[in-house]
């Protein structure tokens, strides 16, 4: 899908091509071998540019696709072209990103510290990404084959379990598993209910719960258990990575909690 996203750009680009080409910085001037007299040039080739541009907005289609061409730069920067090529939540440098819905992702990055504890239900890159901010991440993950492959790349400070999935069962118990209480708690396995009403016993004073796939209404019966227990809940609605559909990660705090909310 997104080499049509590409494909529908290419008629701008020709539009803009030659402009772009003389509006580079001087280390692109000197790679393709041009050599602006004085500062004037490039004045002048910025006008033009914004000349193609504007008169290229008056058409309402060509708008519709220049719109569509920073929309791609968009989607380039958050590196959601890369994660759909990889198959895999990763940024624009190919780093470890948790699959949760983007603003969730950036609300994250900017509250989390680095003595928090975590709880992770459900592994992946989200818990290469949290060990890489927090002091711990205790994480359990159901499927065997998965749990296998990301055994051999988690870091010292991750505590990685394999437990077998029975509704109600051990998997949804093992934040019980022993005395450890946690900053976070996050709900991104199976079982779900389960494992938001088992949680609360092990959430320090000030923790919180993070919730993916939040918009889905099965789970309706663990997000109320939350509410009448005190929690308050902020949704993150929006694209994350590989997905083309947005979806909803959420965060259930009380107050004075480890977020800052």
């Amino acid at each position: 899908m997104y080499f049509l996203y590409y494909s529908s750009f290419r008629f701008v680009d020709i539009a803009l091509c030659v402009t772009n080409k003389f509006t580079m910085s001087y280390d692109k001037f000197i790679y393709n071998r041009i050599h602006p007299s004085n500062k004037r040039f490039l004045i002048m080739m910025l006008a033009v540019k914004k000349f193609v541009r504007s008169t290229l907005t008056k058409n309402d289609a060509m708008n519709h696709l220049l719109n569509m061409r920073d929309l791609q730069n968009y989607f380039e920067g958050i590196g959601w072209f890369n994660s759909v090529n990889e198959k895999l939540p990763v940024d624009q440098n190919g780093d470890c990103l948790p699959w949760y819905t983007y603003p969730a992702i950036s609300f994250l990055e900017e509250r989390i510290s680095s003595d928090l504890s975590v709880f992770e239900y459900g592994s992946g890159n989200s818990t290469l990404w949290w060990s890489k901010r927090v002091s711990n991440v205790v994480s359990y993950e159901h499927d065997f084959g998965w749990y296998s492959i990301l055994k051999g790349k988690v870091p010292g400070n991750v505590s990685y379990n394999h437990c077998a999935l029975e509704k109600g069962g051990e998997y949804s118990k093992a934040v019980l598993s022993d005395s450890n209480k946690y900053d976070v708690v996050i709900i991104d396995g199976r079982d779900r209910i389960n494992c938001a009403m088992n949680s609360l016993e092990s959430l320090r004073e000030g923790g919180v719960i993070v919730w993916d796939n939040s918009d889905r209404d099965q789970y309706k019966e663990g997000y109320d258990f939350l509410l009448d227990n005190g929690f308050r809940r902020l949704d993150f609605f929006g694209l994350g990575p590989i997905n083309a559909y947005p979806w909803c990660t959420s965060v259930f705090y009380k107050n004075n909690n480890c977020f800052g909310i």
